[in-house]
């Protein structure tokens, strides 16, 4: 019994993942509990965060919530945080889940408004350099209003379908579908395929970067500036003047990257929309227009008004934005006519598996908090003279948001120097200063790897990644001048004026 047990058991053991993966993952769960003997729980907390880092950097050989989630579930039954401190940091971070939840399928309800709104900016610009440049642009606006997961659900939701219908039209003219997948294609279809694939790899990053130029500058545009705007006292207006000082520099700068990176081909970038893709997209715009009849057109009325009230709600805060996402997909499904379970059921399929994950993120967050794996670097800050300070928390905070999350780092450091102000270690000028630090060094240098910001871990774990062939390393590689520009230049607007 025993000898075909266990061969079938470490058979379905992460599925499909690879076995070296395999065996990664079981070393990583024997490991900590010697570790948390040998070492102690200090030691044994770093390396866990290191081991959830590599989960996330193999998101594409198996989804990092079950590996991440077993390693999280093994620092609670090894005592590196408790049931009561994950709670509370869930319950810290509930307007965030909110906004996965019912803001993301909100977006899905508006897709045909998404994909004929960006249909024509992509086929009205044909410069590639202006097309990306207007994508990061927008997105960076959207981004300050409408959260970047928000504005990156978008992003997504456009790129599949752009990708769907070059597929699904290649696939047709072929006779054979799924044609334009398989490796015994025509030269010719394949060239431009992987073209295409890069074209709109360079979309998805300007744009992801875009979300974090403007997700910066607003107590809505990143889940953790809400956190940060509760804990200092900010309301929407002084949140974006206390931060103008380094997010409109580093706005200027970031736009500038873009279009050198366009005109210069570098790091992955400059392809361009390939002819007969162009020809694809043009006759199925034209078709679609064709097609629509008066109930398609008061459809996209209804979703442009729903987004019109979105924006307008995201903008005066009227209520938690989880909250109205909600009001997006009963405003829209009620008035399209959308009743049955199923279709509704299809807009959630995207977002719970990535707020599952970010649970299982907020379990190593309480192991930071428990173990106090940050206190020390918080503290060496501290001991600096003040003038120094906002820089040397810039730095620290995005260093660290590289490799970990900027919403747990920011969350960490934020409550840290609250303690230090209401413990008189520091004053309100001080800590309004460091406030602004943790914003902008939590934003800005974490676009370095998807780790660091929630908007490029939901990219690379999406399902547009594997379509346009977007790994780990490939993002790491694309971002490199985004992270060298937006840190340098956020840095230096933090040490002039801040």
């Amino acid at each position: 019994m025993t000898t075909s047990v266990l061969p079938a058991l470490a058979h379905n053991f992460l599925g499909q993942a690879p076995g070296w993966y395999k065996r990664t993952i079981v070393a990583f769960l024997v490991l900590n509990p010697l570790l948390l003997w040998l070492a102690g729980p200090y030691i044994t907390g770093w390396i866990l965060v290191l081991e959830f880092i590599f989960t996330l950097a193999m998101a594409l050989k198996c989804y990092p919530l079950l590996p991440g989630g077993l390693l999280a579930l093994e620092a609670l039954a090894i005592g590196m945080t408790s049931p009561d401190a994950l709670y509370a940091e869930v319950l810290t971070n509930f307007p965030v889940i909110l906004l996965l939840i019912f803001m993301v399928a909100g977006i899905y309800f508006m897709k045909e408004l998404l994909l004929v709104t960006f249909t024509r900016l992509i086929l009205g610009i044909r410069s590639k350099s202006l097309m990306g440049l207007s994508f990061c642009l927008v997105a960076a606006v959207l981004s300050a209003f409408l959260d970047a997961l928000t504005v990156t659900a978008v992003i997504i939701s456009v790129a599949v379908g752009f990708y769907g219908v070059y597929h699904k039209v290649a696939s047709a003219g072929s006779g054979q579908e799924g044609t334009v997948e398989s490796e015994d294609e025509e030269p010719l279809h394949r060239e431009h395929l992987e073209e295409f694939r890069a074209f709109l790899r360079s979309l998805l990053m300007h744009g992801a970067v875009g979300t974090a130029l403007g997700g910066v500058c607003t107590m809505v545009g990143e889940p953790q500036n809400l956190l940060i705007a509760r804990v200092a006292g900010w309301d929407f207006v002084e949140f974006f003047m206390l931060m103008a000082p380094v997010s409109m520099p580093v706005l200027a700068a970031g736009l500038t990257t873009c279009l050198l990176l366009e005109k210069t081909g570098w790091f992955g970038y400059g392809a361009r929309l390939p002819r007969p893709v162009r020809r694809v997209l043009e006759e199925f715009a034209r078709e679609e227009k064709a097609k629509r009849k008066t109930p398609q057109k008061v459809a996209l009325a209804v979703q442009a008004v729903a987004a019109a009230l979105l924006v307008a709600g995201l903008a005066l805060h009227v209520a938690e934005v989880g909250f109205i996402g909600l009001m997006v997909i009963i405003l829209i499904a009620s008035f399209n006519g959308i009743i049955d379970e199923h279709q509704i059921g299809k807009a959630f399929q995207e977002a719970l598996p990535f707020t599952s994950l970010l649970v299982v993120f907020f379990a190593i967050v309480a192991v930071i908090h428990e173990q106090h794996l940050f206190s020390p670097i918080i503290h060496a800050v501290l001991a600096l003279p003040p003038e120094s300070q906002p820089s040397m928390f810039f730095i620290a905070n995005g260093l660290l948001s590289m490799i970990s999350d900027n919403v747990f780092v920011a969350t960490v450091y934020i409550s840290e120097i609250k303690q230090s102000l209401e413990s008189g270690a520091i004053s309100s000028e001080q800590f309004e200063r460091l406030a602004i630090a943790i914003n902008t060094g939590t934003n800005l240098p974490s676009v370095a790897t998807p780790n660091g910001q929630a908007a490029f871990l939901f990219l690379l774990t999406s399902a547009v990644a594997p379509l346009v062939r977007l790994s780990y390393g490939r993002m790491v590689y694309m971002a490199l001048p985004y992270t060298l520009v937006m840190g340098g230049v956020g840095l230096l607007a933090v040490n002039l004026w801040i």
